[in-house]
């Protein structure tokens, strides 16, 4: 598979190299970072609220001392739909002070020929995971 040299595309290409079946519906998380709680806990309400397809979760993120909403879109993980869904986002995000960090996938789904870590997400250089 052939894939655009970006942090998307590149991100797809370990993807496939590590066996996941990119033709497949997974569950994309798509991290949206914020400074202040109260801009995240609005913008959580906000999701919650809409029509969006998909589970949403918010944590403090220790690591980067940010508050970090987890978008966790079930999809077939095509570029130009990532791409679409984190602009999106990063749109919906900056209405509240925040941003996107890239996004991941967990990489034991069903479907996958090999279990690796649950911890072992792909992100992009922006992501601090």
């Amino acid at each position: 598979m052939q894939f655009p040299d970006d942090d998307n595309g590149k991100m797809l290409a370990a993807m496939a190299e590590a066996g996941i079946d990119l033709t497949k519906a997974l569950d994309v998380d798509f991290f949206l970072v914020f400074d202040d709680q109260r801009d995240a806990e609005t913008a959580l309400e906000e999701l919650s609220n809409s029509d969006l397809e998909g589970e949403v979760e918010l944590n403090l993120n220790d690591e980067l001392g940010k508050w970090e909403i987890i978008v966790c879109i079930n999809m077939v993980p095509e570029y130009d739909d990532l791409v679409e869904q984190e602009t999106i986002l990063n749109d919906f995000a900056a209405e509240f002070g925040g941003m996107t960090d890239g996004w991941g996938v967990m990489q034991h789904q069903d479907g996958d020929d090999e279990f690796m870590d649950d911890d072992d997400h792909v992100h992009d250089e922006h992501c601090h995971h």
